[in-house]
């Protein structure tokens, strides 16, 4: 398939995008219990990356197990039905399966990531400047926020769970959305630039609060939302 998309396979990408199409079957509780990650987490130990892994994960070229270091810079990628929920100083983690993640930054701080394929979620600490996340189709910039990302090659999902984002298009970079949320407000698909809307609605699909908590607890946080009355606030 070439890199842009004929205007006839664009209309029907936006119109079953609307209809909910890539949806079907995707759309899950978003208080789906923790237990099917593992169980519930406690912050990591000083010297940990990984929390849970499952199956076939390599970090920097090398297949990965609970005890790989992950750094700022790290290239973590997941075959079939694998997964694996890490942190890195204070940002986690999950890495869906048949995805690659390229990590930027220093030390334990990243400041930069691009996801180019798959299924990432992620909570940021708090920065004094914004960082961004690539996919082939978006950049988005973040400061302390948590975000779900879907990427391929021929759109992009982003849903602000709670934070700020600006998401913007690759290939129109004037198109741009200031996304500010405290639920799962306002999720969006990014189109390749040929016609038409590039940012359009969407719905919440494919991840969870209690994912959300769990890798928030990774980093000693809660989310916004949670009942806890104790430990790190966000």
């Amino acid at each position: 398939m070439s890199d842009k998309l004929t205007d006839e396979r664009r209309r029907y990408l936006v119109q079953a995008l609307g209809m909910g199409l890539f949806a079907s079957g995707s759309i899950i509780s978003l208080h789906q219990p923790a237990l099917a990650l593992g169980g519930m987490s406690r912050k990591l130990p000083p010297g940990r990356s990984i929390f849970k892994i499952k199956g076939s994960v390599t970090v920097d070229g090398k297949p990965a197990d609970i005890k790989t270091f992950i750094g700022a810079n790290s290239l973590i990628k997941t075959g079939p039905s694998s997964r694996v929920i890490f942190a890195v100083g204070k940002d986690a983690f999950i890495l869906r399966s048949e995805s690659e993640l390229q990590l930027g930054g220093v030390d334990m701080l990243i400041d930069g990531m691009r996801i180019l394929t798959g299924k990432l979620l992620s909570v940021f600490g708090k920065r004094v400047q914004p960082h961004q996340i690539n996919t082939r189709t978006a950049t988005i910039g973040i400061r302390g926020t948590g975000i779900y990302i879907e990427s391929d090659a021929e759109k992009s999902y982003v849903c602000t769970c709670y934070g700020h984002t600006v998401i913007s298009s690759t290939e129109k970079p004037d198109v741009s959305l200031d996304v500010k949320t405290k639920h799962h407000e306002s999720p969006v698909y990014i189109l390749p630039g040929s016609t038409g809307k590039v940012i359009v609605p969407a719905p919440v699909i494919n991840h969870t609060d209690s994912e959300l908590e769990l890798i928030e607890q990774l980093v000693g946080r809660h989310t916004p939302f949670d009942s806890y009355e104790s430990g790190g606030s966000y």
